[in-house]
């Protein structure tokens, strides 16, 4: 039995962030003023604080706390440090649209500190309880900031869907959760792993669909993706790039570790049901995209068809396949939060514009954007030698080495496909007629459209750090 002093130390971030939440609430409520004030600045500091933590951490072997009910390991440390990257890139190129829209309300930021805790607590789940719990502390709080904006109807059609889309994913969740525990007669991974060994029975693999039904909702891959797009098109851009980036690092990593530390002796049961999802995933994610003018209904797809390609990996079951989803879900990050850099820059005197028409001829009026832009539209289409080539690259070589040849051909097929609507905004802004001219960005929406933009660029000249730390996490699980 550890102590409690130990048992802290293992989950250090989690408590920096859920200390930090209260003591921001109190200001929040004690200076009781609409603005935001310095709220943001404060929770970029609290997620600091927690990513440094994150980041010291030396462990290299897994620790447990609380009863077994929380793991710290690298694989958790990793994925970890990926969800606070983006919740702090998101609030930091947040504000200069959250003021001009009005919506710069002091909750904001604590509900992404909550959900980020959130976020966490599921990553670091070792069993089926703690599992739920941070589902639900990360899922509670993205229904309020997909609503925040309450005199905007869109905003608040987005949040109702999600919430009782969310209510019903988080019910079918529990109802596979009640089954495995009833089975297997503990709520601890290895212990299931243990108790159904390599023979799961009808009851268990009822329960295993449900229970990833439930997870699959949160990565929004097919069948469980209907409330994506009316959501990214609905809620307040910064919130669809919060929900786009950090809430995605937490459901892939989540499902990964219950993957291979609860089911390892069920292989041939899982796999057949992540091959579909991938199949289904990359396949809406690559055609539906086609006919959309919204862009942020386009990067909604998108997501989609992100999710299935990561997932090509996964479906290996291999530590390759691991390392492969590990390196593809932090190229996506960085992808993705580079493009709603563009997106949240997309105003016209003033007011926030949101149709691809829109970036016409924006090579004209802003040269550098129209270039970082183009850069990150071409690598989220798997354009060597930039990063999304690479990530993609990784998945499909773990699917052929697990001799899931198929998999990754149809991959690469709709990777192909894909990329007509990613390389029609390239050519809207090169080559269409100018639209009126976009005003100039916020230095910090600039700064992170470059930085993203020059990553996926130079990612294949020192791609080592990140390569090394997949490995390491991947390894971990195993």
């Amino acid at each position: 039995m550890t102590s409690l002093s130990l048992e802290i130390a293992h989950a250090l971030p989690e408590t920096i962030l859920a200390l930090g939440a209260i003591v921001l609430l109190l200001i929040g409520a004690i200076r009781g003023k609409d603005g935001d004030g310095p709220m943001t600045e404060l929770a970029v500091a609290l997620l600091g604080a927690a990513l440094v933590a994150v980041v010291l951490s030396t462990r290299k072997e897994a620790g447990v706390a609380f009863d077994d009910a929380f793991i710290d390991d690298p694989f958790g440390n990793f994925m970890k440090a990926l969800a606070l990257i983006g919740s702090i890139v998101t609030l930091i190129m947040s504000g200069d649209f959250l003021r001009r829209t009005g919506v710069d309300k002091f909750e904001f930021p604590i509900l992404v500190v909550l959900a980020t805790l959130g976020m966490l607590m599921l990553i670091s789940a070792n069993g089926l309880i703690a599992l739920y719990l941070g589902l639900e502390l990360m899922s509670l709080s993205l229904y309020v900031v997909a609503a925040i904006s309450r005199d905007d109807a869109r905003a608040s059609e987005a949040g109702l869907k999600y919430f009782v889309l969310g209510a019903l994913s988080s019910g079918m969740l529990l109802y596979g959760a009640s089954l495995l525990y009833g089975f297997a007669g503990t709520v601890s991974f290895p212990g299931i792993a243990a108790a159904i060994g390599g023979h799961p029975n009808t009851g268990v693999i009822f329960g295993l669909v449900f229970l990833f039904a439930g997870l699959a909702f949160k990565m929004s891959v097919v069948p469980f993706h209907m409330w994506t797009p009316d959501v990214y098109e609905g809620a307040p851009t910064p919130v669809t790039a919060f929900f786009a980036s950090a809430p995605k690092m937490a459901a892939v990593a989540v499902t990964t570790r219950v993957i291979m530390t609860a089911f390892p002796g069920a292989v041939s049961q899982w796999q057949q049901i992540i091959v579909f999802l991938a199949l289904a995933s990359m396949a809406l994610g690559s055609f539906a995209a086609i006919g959309q003018s919204n862009i942020k209904r386009l990067m909604a797809y998108s997501s989609i068809g992100h999710m299935g390609f990561a997932l090509v990996g996964l479906a290996a079951g291999t530590e390759a396949g691991v390392q492969g989803v590990a390196i593809y879900m932090a190229i996506y990050l960085v992808m993705t939060l580079g493009a709603f850099a563009a997106i949240l820059a997309m105003r016209v005197n003033g007011k926030p514009v949101e149709q691809i028409s829109d970036l016409a001829g924006l090579s004209r009026t802003n040269g550098s954007m129209a270039f970082f832009l183009s850069m990150l539209m071409f690598s989220l289409a798997g354009v060597p030698p930039l990063a999304g080539f690479f990530a993609k690259f990784y998945v499909f070589m773990a699917a052929v080495d697990a001799k899931l040849y198929w998999l990754a051909v149809i991959g690469i097929l709709t990777s192909a496909v894909a990329a007509f609507y990613y390389l029609r905004i390239v050519k809207v802004i090169y080559f269409d007629e100018p639209a009126p001219a976009l005003d100039r960005p916020s230095t910090t929406q600039s700064a992170v459209l470059a930085l993203a933009s020059l990553a996926m660029l130079l990612f294949w000249v020192y791609p080592a750090p990140l390569v090394e730390a997949a490995t390491a996490a991947a390894h971990s699980l195993f």
